[in-house]
């Protein structure tokens, strides 16, 4: 047999020669010998891959390292599967099974079933077994199962969920992970071996505890005060999730293949209504409120919501009037640079922030005022303005992404504001140890959205999603715990939904696109999901802001 030639890869801007099937891990240990560590994954020809890899073909490869958001998903991955290794051998004598429920900050917030107390002493100890392990450099190693041996793997374990989620996959083989002697499924890809999992930390938090990953040092774990607000908004709805038994995707297509999903629409419609009703009374029992301040990050359905908190506000005697505060824009020549040179409309300081306060605080008075209006085609204030006088039933409903920042409104007196977070918190888990990213949700609502009201491509908004998401970060998130209220716009069913109209945007994305990975998983994601059709869903519902048929103008 003939031997395999070596293969030619371009690299660091260099070309090497490398021996037929050297795996990437074995490259960038040669290449990096002192820190290889420090890369999670490695893009190969434009594609993802572990690093367990063989080089088999000619090609570019590039090195991932803790900065890179699908490294850092591969770290968290590989991490919560060494902590359930470790948990393996310290809970060995006991009957247990641990939760992964949602991300929390830089974390993960998980429960422990079977066991009493969750506190410093016991993580403690899971610390010190994780550390062992860590030390041991065991190898994670990714084996094909036969999808239905996949299967009867997880119900001997006891997995239920993951037994569940297979039994609608249609591939005939399924990736399982093991990590000396424990077996698991993951969503995604992972690192090669315990030794690169270097910063964690274990926090004890309510029932449970907070698995804490790396931040923008990934070599390092930063202190964070845990998201109480968020937190509960998170726990409502796991809670009414598991009431409607429908906590995770299997137990979701489970619901679709009985015919149950009509029910958990109307069921799903009633509760949102129920709670945009409760604000609405909150609000309205308190004389003095004046300015409903609305502010969450992108793809939350901020208008609906809107729609729907006006129509409750009515219904309590009140007459809410919309203000947006894109009309406080400064004229285009005026805006604020970004650390790239260019003009940063997210900025709070591309407001005329003197001029809102000035207004709100004559409308306080119960003065007449002339507001603004941004006419963003010439991208300047325009001519005409809107007449504005507040009654004693009258209150402004302002919606903005700085809504909840104090800076903005720092003339108005606290008593007369009322700040509303709103965001997409889904209840739903992938299972027991794979939550569902809310972020991604939001990402999917708003390829649809986006295709359908402004013609934009998967590919352009995938383009443009980390730079609103700098914006999120740096804009939105900061001041979430400072609202009255926290309002989550997560509808159970959703994704299955979604998925109609999102994957064949996310297959017309070319194969050499740059957005083509990110499109790849997003189409893994949604594949897991049974579809749902649309007649069923009311033209009221928040989810009609992205698919189309709402009744509302959004």
């Amino acid at each position: 047999m003939q031997e395999k030639r070596d293969i030619t890869i371009t690299f660091d801007g260099k070309q090497l020669q490398v021996p037929y099937a050297t795996t990437l891990q074995q490259l960038a240990m040669e290449q990096y010998p002192t820190d290889y560590r420090r890369f999670y994954l490695a893009e190969y020809n434009g594609k993802l891959a572990e690093l367990h890899k063989e080089i088999k073909r000619d090609g570019n490869i590039r090195f991932l390292d803790g900065n890179n958001k699908d490294s850092q998903r591969a770290y968290r991955r590989s991490l919560v599967f060494l902590m359930q290794r470790a948990l393996k051998e310290l809970l060995a004598s006991e009957d247990w099974e641990v939760r992964v429920q949602f991300s929390l900050g830089e974390g993960y917030y998980c429960t422990l079933n079977g066991r009493s107390e969750v506190g410093e002493a016991f993580l403690s100890e899971l610390s010190a077994k994780m550390d062992e392990l860590i030390q041991k450099d065991l190898p994670i190693e990714k084996n094909i199962f036969p999808t239905c041996d996949a299967i009867a793997l997880f119900a001997e374990q006891g997995m239920k969920d993951k037994e569940r989620l297979l039994r609608y996959r249609s591939n005939s083989g399924t990736n399982i992970y093991e990590l000396d002697g424990a077996y698991d499924y993951f969503y995604g890809y992972m690192v090669p071996s315990t030794g690169y999992l270097k910063a964690y930390a274990l926090k004890p938090f309510q029932e449970g505890f907070i698995l804490l990953f790396p931040g923008k040092d990934p070599e390092k774990v930063e202190e964070q005060k845990p998201p109480v607000k968020l937190f509960d908004t998170l726990m409502t709805a796991k809670d009414w999730g598991s009431r409607m038994e429908v906590n995770t995707v299997g137990a979701l297509n489970d619901a679709i293949a009985a015919g149950r999903i009509k029910d958990i629409i109307l069921m799903q419609e009633a509760f949102m209504e129920g709670r945009i009703g409760a604000l609405a009374g909150q609000i309205a029992s308190g004389e003095d409120r004046k300015f409903i301040m609305i502010a969450g990050p992108s793809s939350s359905g901020k208008t609906t919501f809107s729609h729907r908190l006006s129509i409750q506000l009515r219904a309590r005697g009140l007459s809410p009037h919309p203000v947006a505060l894109d009309n406080y824009y400064l004229n285009r020549d005026q805006m604020p640079l970004d650390e790239f040179g260019q003009k940063d409309f997210e900025a709070l300081e591309g407001l005329d922030i003197q001029r809102f306060n000035e207004d709100m605080g004559r409308l306080l008075k119960g003065e007449k005022v002339e507001l603004p209006i941004f006419n963003f085609n010439i991208g300047r204030r325009d001519e005409r303005t809107l007449p504005m006088q507040l009654g004693k039933d009258d209150v402004l409903v302002i919606e903005g992404i700085h809504g909840l920042n104090d800076k903005l409104s720092y003339t108005l007196p606290k008593e007369s504001k009322y700040k509303i977070y709103i965001s997409a918190l889904t209840q739903l888990a992938i299972d027991e140890h794979n939550p569902l990213s809310t972020t991604d949700g939001r990402l999917i609502r708003r390829i649809v959205r986006d295709s359908r009201t402004r013609s934009t491509p998967a590919q352009e908004t995938i383009a443009m999603w980390d730079s609103v998401r700098r914006g999120e970060e740096k804009n939105i998130f900061p001041f979430q715990e400072e609202a009255d209220a926290m309002f989550n716009s997560a509808l159970i069913y959703e994704m299955s939904v979604l998925k109609l109209y999102a994957q064949p945007q996310l297959y017309a994305i070319p194969p050499d696109a740059p957005e083509f990975k990110e499109a790849k998983r997003l189409i893994k994601l949604l594949d897991y999901f049974m579809p749902v059709p649309t007649e069923d869903i009311t033209n009221s519902s928040l989810l009609r802001e992205f698919i189309g048929g709402s009744c509302f103008h959004v």
